[in-house]
């Protein structure tokens, strides 16, 4: 069983930025960050492969955001700059062994989840 926990989430004003991160118990896995906004499904924001060679981002958050990873301590993150309103959400943070499950959306692993807050 793999321990995801993510830390990070703040409130802050339209155009700030937040880092997020997130421990895993467990190395070798491909990773991505998904999110809940109030009130709607969850959605796919971004993606990163076991290595950290390959990233993919939806459309909504690129250029903003920016996924990395560092393998040495089992922690990704996620870089979130020019933070709009529509980006109030829990963001989860999401593993598993094959990375085609992460980009479906249907990861084996979550997270708790951590609140996001983007005031105007």
């Amino acid at each position: 069983q793999v321990q995801l926990v993510e830390s990070g989430g703040d409130s802050v004003q339209a155009g700030g930025s937040l880092r997020l991160s997130c421990a895993a118990s467990s190395a070798t896995l491909c990773m991505g960050w998904f999110r809940q906004p109030p009130g709607r499904e969850h959605e796919w924001v971004a993606f990163i492969d076991t290595d950290g060679d390959k990233s993919k981002y939806s459309d909504s958050v690129k250029g903003r955001f920016t996924i990395s990873r560092d393998n040495a301590k089992n922690t990704m993150y996620l870089q979130m700059d020019s933070l709009k309103p529509e980006d109030t959400a829990t963001y989860y943070c999401a593993a598993d062994t094959f990375c085609v499950r992460v980009l479906l959306g249907t990861p084996d692993y979550w997270g708790q989840g951590t609140q996001v807050g983007v005031s105007s």
